[in-house]
């Protein structure tokens, strides 16, 4: 009986290693990206990414032709989500400097920016995913695109060679 559970412990932990090995780094960039951290380092988004394969990886037998990467896409949106909203007395605001290309956006709006475009879920998929209503969804979407898309503010010009003074 202990060799065929042995050879089933096997075989679960080869599919996993697998599945990581091909789906590991996109995770770990949605990761990196939700949690608006450095590439190089990205230690919320690194416990982020373990946390959602320990999860699948718990889940792996139950899965039952499901995509695991969905499952684990999931697990990344609704933590960082859950994370973001416990750490902030229900403010969907993160307490730490974001530094990456997403650091202007909240929290809520870099979830559903990710997810949307990153991950390629429409939004319905996303608005279930998340459990908000569609025009919310929509809402966040465009606020957060806007926001990405407002150009940086430039320092005024030097007016008679006086230049002007930063707030």
């Amino acid at each position: 009986m202990r060799p065929r559970h042995t050879l089933d412990d096997a075989r679960r932990a080869r599919e996993f290693e697998a599945y990581v090995a091909g789906a590991g780094g996109r995770l770990l960039h949605t990761a990196t990206l939700l949690t608006a951290e450095p590439r190089g380092d990205n230690p919320r988004a690194r416990r982020l990414l373990t946390l959602a394969l320990a999860r699948t990886y718990a889940s792996w037998d139950r899965l039952h032709g499901e995509d695991p990467y969905d499952h684990t896409r999931q697990y990344l949106a609704t933590r960082f989500a859950r994370g973001a909203w416990h750490q902030n007395g229900g403010l969907l605001r993160s307490r730490s400097r974001p530094a990456g290309p997403l650091a202007g956006l909240t929290p809520q709006e870099r979830l559903v920016l990710v997810i949307r475009l990153y991950e390629g879920v429409d939004g319905e998929q996303t608005a279930a995913l998340l459990g908000l209503p569609v025009e919310r969804v929509r809402t966040v979407f465009n606020r957060a695109m806007a926001n990405v898309l407002r150009p940086a503010p430039r320092p005024a010009p030097p007016v008679g060679g006086v230049e002007a003074v930063p707030s």
